[in-house]
């Protein structure tokens, strides 16, 4: 069994195939999305230059959803995005991104909690059908990316500096989305 909290590694050949080095067989990035929605960190990376292509990977796969129709982010949002990198915003939007992705995160696990055994509520007929119920909105309604983090991610310190690093690419992906 593979262990979960370390990264799933998929290498991208030349071909730019992409290759899961757990299971040696090759996904898609419909794949790696699914890895990722179930709380699997994974790492993509070049073969042949060990670059790390993750961040370039995962705004792929943002854009994809969002040309099918899947919008979750605003155009406001990714104007103001775009508008971030070429101001003094650029270094506050970082931190704003991921201090509202911790409040909606916190809000999910206390909105949860609540609906806990530890709720004097929960001997109340057919509350446990409830909570489940509401457990299961929680999932459907975030596609379960507020999912509570995992303990490596909570003890990650660079998280800051990967989110400009997803900006940075996510800058450059829609530079050329614009030509």
């Amino acid at each position: 069994m593979a262990e979960t909290d370390k990264p799933l590694l998929i290498k991208r050949y030349a071909s730019r195939r992409l290759y899961n080095t757990e299971t040696s067989d090759y996904v898609t990035l419909e794949d790696i999305a699914a890895f990722i929605r179930e709380g699997r960190e994974v790492q993509i990376v070049d073969l042949k230059s060990g670059d790390d292509l993750t961040r370039q990977y995962l705004l792929q796969i943002i854009a994809e959803h969002e040309s099918r129709g899947e919008s979750v982010l605003p155009v406001d949002v990714l104007t103001d995005l775009v508008r971030s990198y070429t101001s003094q915003a650029a270094s506050v939007v970082p931190s704003f991104l991921q201090a509202s992705f911790e409040m909606l995160r916190e809000g999910q696990s206390k909105a949860l909690e609540n609906m806990s055994k530890a709720n004097p509520m929960a001997a109340m007929p057919g509350f446990e059908a409830m909570r489940a119920q509401q457990e299961a909105f929680f999932k459907a309604m975030t596609g379960n990316m507020m999912a509570p983090p995992t303990p490596k991610q909570s003890e990650d310190s660079d998280d800051l500096d990967d989110i400009k690093e997803q900006l940075s690419a996510l800058q450059a992906k829609l530079s050329k989305m614009g030509k």
